[in-house]
């Protein structure tokens, strides 16, 4: 870039953009700068003062580093480049006085914080501060907030640093915080006390600098230094947003969210961050076989025997759930096809197109939505399907992007055109001529699975694409199952879709599919985490591994192949997903042609080479569909309970009183009323 401009930082001539502020100036070249209130994604608040540098030639004192820009500084003697201190004597003095003024009225209760351990304000105390206090009155002390089952307040700890008011307003979308008062009455506090209407409220957790806001569930259970962390992928929805497993022997402690700017930036919606509960209950930790109506634990030689006497020389039909790694579905292909059966993934009958990539994933990827200028969303509440998703898509709407929707109306957090509820206005929009400025435009669009699981979903499919040619936009296609883009790339389809699937089975070989009532009539072998619809189902039941407990290969919604990895192990007897099905292999004469994980992935990898492109989004060559006329009918939503979408969600009693909140609130009358 021709326009940087040289500064002098701690010593170092360095070049940098003149709209960066001084502190990102700082981080570019390693130089750490302190920070309370800063926070890359949010607005500038500039109250914590704790980021003062040394400006030389500047005004005698010292400069917040987070509300200045190197545009701002005047040049040196005789055009010389501008020189910025963080170490002289003064910001030392400034830091340490900023320091004490901060910890006047906080409560020094680190021993019973729940922040102890992972606290920026211990850290930079620590780092920063001095080892005394000249203040002797009493400390000021808050009353706590209640702000819903998942954020706990102790407010008299906070230091106002306005980030929880800023993330709820900006990226969340919601203003039920905010600041009152002044001085040394200015407090954080709650509209008229509600709690929080947001399923992305818990990254106020992650963001607080202290513990003033600290997880409800996760309260009192452990110390960040007795847990094991491992970095993992996020299977709630079809995102795959990156996230941190914390183990305490073989419980899962928590999730948190790990930065991955191409996907969830830093932020992990509710249902994804606190289902961690759901993993410790209603687990299958045996198989089972049914016996006079009712399932009776039996042995693996048991149940493998069972199940293979039952499927051999039987039409078998497999089914591939929402939770399911690329390898188990793989596996499973290779089992049923070897018996001449066929596999399914689209368990939810959406009409998606085998062999076609730019049909069932898009050309779009996630960070395309960024720098739109039109975004058309087609048959989709993204609050509901996709939270993280939705906050990109307001990130894009807060900078400029025009928004349009073809669906039911909702509260999607920004304001949009609603274009039609019914498949008409999508018809009419994709045949109207888009003028040269329009075209011009970065537009996506973006279908969801409520548009395409209807009869006529390849014809409202063929339209999108349509819309997406005349107006020269991206594509993409919405998932609300994490397996489905990978199942998918591995050929679990079957011409005619789900129906055809199970037509004239005699068994079905079910692999955590639980979205899905099976009619009476097939045999059913269930092999999942969870005892749910699926097991209630099943005549033979096999235990598994849930997604923490193996490790497995992920496609999110944009077809971005991901790696999660084990951060436990299965309870009981349960197997790793693909071991079972290997198990099972010689038993039917079948042998499958792989012995441990890495060979699976060998033989998955030669039939799909893309899936060995780990955290690579692949291009794919734009093949729009026949256009067909699709039915006359109002699109509907993929998703009616955003908190109970999967078996993990069902068993978690966090996710059941969510969901209960969550009702009452849409049921509640306005006094108007």
């Amino acid at each position: 870039m021709t326009n940087l401009r040289k500064i002098i930082i701690d010593g170092h001539e360095v070049e940098v953009d003149p709209a960066m502020t001084l502190i990102q100036a700082c981080e570019q070249v390693g130089v750490e700068v302190p920070r309370f209130c800063y926070h890359e994604r949010l607005t500038i608040a500039g109250n914590c003062r704790m980021c003062l540098v040394e400006v030389v030639g500047g005004p005698p004192k010292p400069a917040a580093s987070c509300a200045m820009q190197v545009k701002d500084l005047r040049p040196g003697p005789e055009g010389a480049p501008p020189v910025i201190k963080t170490n002289s004597p003064m910001v030392k003095k400034a830091r340490e006085g900023v320091m004490e003024f901060l910890l006047i009225n906080h409560p020094l209760d680190c021993p019973i914080c729940d922040q102890g351990g992972e606290c920026d304000l211990q850290d930079q105390a620590m780092a920063y501060g001095v080892d005394f206090s000249r203040y002797r009155e009493p400390k000021r002390a808050s009353e706590d907030l209640d702000l819903g089952p998942l954020v706990e307040t102790h407010m008299t700890r906070c230091i106002s640093c306005t980030r929880c008011v800023r993330f709820t307003t900006e990226v969340a979308g919601i203003s039920q915080m905010g600041q009152t008062g002044r001085g040394e009455d200015a407090e954080i506090t709650s509209y008229l006390g509600q709690t929080l209407d947001s399923n992305l409220q818990g990254n106020i957790i992650d963001l607080c600098p202290v513990g003033a806001l600290v997880s409800k569930p996760y309260a009192f259970t452990a110390r960040p230094w007795e847990l094991t962390k491992t970095e993992s992928i996020d299977v709630m929805d079809a995102l795959g947003a990156n996230i941190r497993i914390d183990t305490k022997g073989r419980e899962v402690m928590r999730f948190l969210p790990r930065n991955h700017d191409g996907v969830n930036e830093e932020w992990l919606s509710d249902k994804s961050r606190f289902v961690w509960d759901g993993l410790r209950r209603q687990r299958l930790d045996k198989p089972y076989i049914r016996e006079n109506g009712k399932l009776r634990p039996a042995s693996w030689e048991e149940a493998l025997g069972a199940a293979a006497a039952v499927m051999a020389g039987k039409k078998v039909t497999g089914l591939v759930g929402d939770l399911a790694p690329v390898e188990a579905a793989f596996a499973l292909k290779r089992l049923i096809e070897g018996l001449g059966g066929k596999v399914e993934c689209r368990t939810d009958g959406s009409k998606l197109p085998a062999d076609n990539r730019s049909a069932y994933v898009g050309t779009a990827t996630i960070a395309d939505i960024d720098s739109a200028e039109m975004i058309l969303l087609v048959g989709t509440n993204p609050r509901e399907e996709m939270p993280v998703l939705n906050a990109r898509i307001r990130k894009a709407w807060l900078a400029g992007a025009e928004v349009a929707v073809i669906g039911q109306a909702g509260d999607l957090t920004y304001d949009y055109f609603h274009a039609g509820t019914d498949r008409a206005a999508l018809v009419t929009m994709a045949g109207e001529t888009v003028s040269d400025a329009t075209r011009d435009k970065n537009t996506v669009v973006i279908i969801g699975q409520g548009a395409l699981t209807e009869s006529d979903g390849e014809a409202v499919l063929s339209q999108a694409m349509r819309m997406a040619d005349v107006s020269n936009s991206k594509f993409m296609v919405l998932h609300t199952a994490a397996s489905r883009v990978g199942a998918m790339d591995a050929g679990c389809v079957t011409d005619g879709g789900i129906t055809a699937a199970l037509e004239g089975a005699e068994v079905v070989y079910n692999l955590g599919a639980d979205e899905i009532e099976i009619a009476a009539g097939p045999f059913v072998i269930y092999q999942g985490s969870h005892g749910d619809r699926g097991a209630h189902r099943a005549d033979i039941v096999f235990p598994s591994a849930a997604w923490t407990e193996e490790q497995g290969l992920f496609v999110n919604t944009e077809g971005r192949p991901q790696l999660a990895l084990r951060g436990s192990f299965p309870p009981g007897e349960a197997k790793e997903n693909w071991a079972i099905l290997r198990a099972l292999s010689p038993r039917l004469g079948k042998t499958l042609p792989f012995d441990n994980l890495a060979q699976l992935r060998t033989a998955l990898i030669k039939a799909v080479p893309h899936l060995k492109k780990i955290d690579t989004v692949p291009a794919n060559a734009w093949t729009p569909l026949p256009v067909a006329e699709p039915a006359k009918a109002d699109f509907r939503l993929a998703i009616s309970d955003h908190y109970l979408t999967n078996p993990i969600c069902r068993a978690s009693t966090l996710m059941a009183e969510l969901s209960a909140n969550a009702r009452a609130r849409a049921s509640t009358a306005m006094a108007a009323e």
